[in-house]
């Protein structure tokens, strides 16, 4: 069984019936700092933040968090995954690995983030939360 340390980033998911890690390094980082032109970090994040992705877009975020975990997988070969949930899945897949690597607390029934329902913004800052 493949386990995650959220400490580091990772996250799990189900992807073509196989429980993979996902995690996405300073050398995945740059490989989507490269493919999404981004000039840096922050460029990155704020890409990200406007929850358009494409199908591409998803799987080339979904092939960098594979290969930081490990797999050696190419995102045309992400493109003929399934994960339980279709396109809503793979959404979700995205979702947690960004919110994992960010720091960026998932809203539980409404509340944003980490006890205290504080969180952290999108490009990784303080909004409220203690620092990990």
């Amino acid at each position: 069984m493949t386990h995650a340390n959220a400490r580091r980033g990772e996250i799990t998911a189900e992807l073509d019936g196989t429980r993979m890690r996902l995690c996405l390094t300073l050398g995945a980082l740059a490989e989507l700092e490269s493919a999404f032109a981004a000039e840096d970090l922050s460029a990155l994040v704020a890409r990200f933040a406007t929850g358009r992705l494409s199908a591409r877009d998803m799987a080339r975020v979904i092939g960098a968090g594979l290969r930081g975990g490990g797999a050696a997988v190419a995102d045309e070969d992400v493109l003929a995954m399934t994960t339980p949930g279709g396109a809503a899945g793979f959404a979700a897949v995205v979702a947690d690995l960004l919110a994992a690597t960010f720091g960026v607390a998932k809203p539980a029934g409404g509340d944003e983030g980490a006890p205290g329902g504080r969180g952290r913004d999108a490009i990784g800052g303080d909004a409220g939360a203690n620092p990990r």
